[in-house]
């Protein structure tokens, strides 16, 4: 996994760091087995990948533009404010990040944290990457490691009162898979950072130490994301919606270990990519969340693992 990183470098954050120092970029929790890419590439800003094949089909529609609104940075990871298409601006505002970034420490193969109490607190940030305000959570509605990678706090404040207050809107959530060659950006507002790249295919099964992951995003080499990226939406540079959440990485060409996730096809072939880094699709927390943006795992076309 990208490395949560140590609550004290969250005060970089605060100061207003755009660019992470090599040595900060390695720091992290010692406990958290992850995947980050080595410090000498820590420095480096993806380069943009809009010139590619599919980028140039996607030049007939205007892409929008992609800024660090409605991103927030955790004390460990990246995240953002999301909706599905049809939460209303009445309804509690969801954060979606990884579930390896929950303060409750990484859940097991096969666990599933649903609807447990939190106070964890966010900074959101507007456009520029400026943090304008704090959201507070009110409990974690959704988070797991099995079969994909990720978090969704529910929180206190409604869609309306977070528009009303910081003028930021929430991102929304793709309903369908995403497309190989889609440029993409990965945004983290842990370090003020974004990564530019392409979508360059699928993973069947992505392992990396206990877990498993299903249909797995695989980056193009350009987006070499590092740790306190975990979690930072992966947009869509021609719609600005998200279609994938950034999570993993293989750092040092190992197979199949802690910080060395390997691609595992359907005939059980493993290949490993030494410095590629990798995303959990997003379109299917969708179908899981129903009115007043509650989390029902029941409802049609909802197959997130349960409890």
């Amino acid at each position: 996994m990208k490395k949560p990183l140590v609550g004290a470098l969250f005060a970089v954050l605060l100061l207003g760091a755009g660019t992470a120092p090599a040595a900060a970029a390695t720091s992290h929790d010692a406990t958290a087995p992850s995947t980050v890419r080595a410090a000498a590439s820590a420095g480096r800003v993806a380069a943009d990948a809009a010139s590619s094949g599919h980028a140039a089909v996607q030049a007939k529609i205007r892409p929008k533009a992609v800024n660090f609104a409605g991103t927030v940075a955790l004390s460990n990871c990246s995240g953002s404010v999301v909706r599905t298409p049809d939460s209303q601006p009445g309804d509690p505002a969801l954060v979606l990040s990884n579930g390896h970034c929950m303060e409750s420490g990484f859940p097991g193969p096969g666990e599933v944290v649903f609807n447990q109490p939190s106070t964890r607190s966010f900074t959101l940030l507007n456009s520029a990457g400026s943090g304008v305000g704090t959201l507070r959570a009110s409990k974690i509605a959704y988070g797991t490691m099995t079969d994909t990678d990720i978090s969704v706090y529910q929180l206190t404040s409604t869609y309306a009162q977070i528009e009303s207050t910081y003028g930021i809107k929430a991102l929304e959530l793709n309903t369908a898979h995403p497309v190989q060659g889609t440029a993409i950006t990965v945004v983290s507002g842990y370090w003020k950072r974004t990564y530019s790249c392409n979508v360059d295919g699928f993973v069947y099964r992505l392992k990396e130490g206990e877990w498993t992951w299903k249909d797995s995003v695989r980056y193009t080499s350009a987006c070499q994301t590092i740790g306190g990226t975990s979690g930072s939406p992966v947009i869509d540079n021609a719609t600005g919606k998200v279609v994938a959440v950034n999570n993993t990485g293989n750092e040092d060409g190992q197979e199949c270990t802690d910080n060395n996730p390997c691609e595992v096809d359907e005939n059980g072939q493993v290949t490993v990519r030494e410095g590629i880094n990798y995303a959990q699709e997003t379109y299917g927390i969708v179908p899981c969340i129903g009115t007043g943006n509650v989390f029902d795992l029941d409802r049609e076309g909802c197959a997130l693992p349960k409890p």
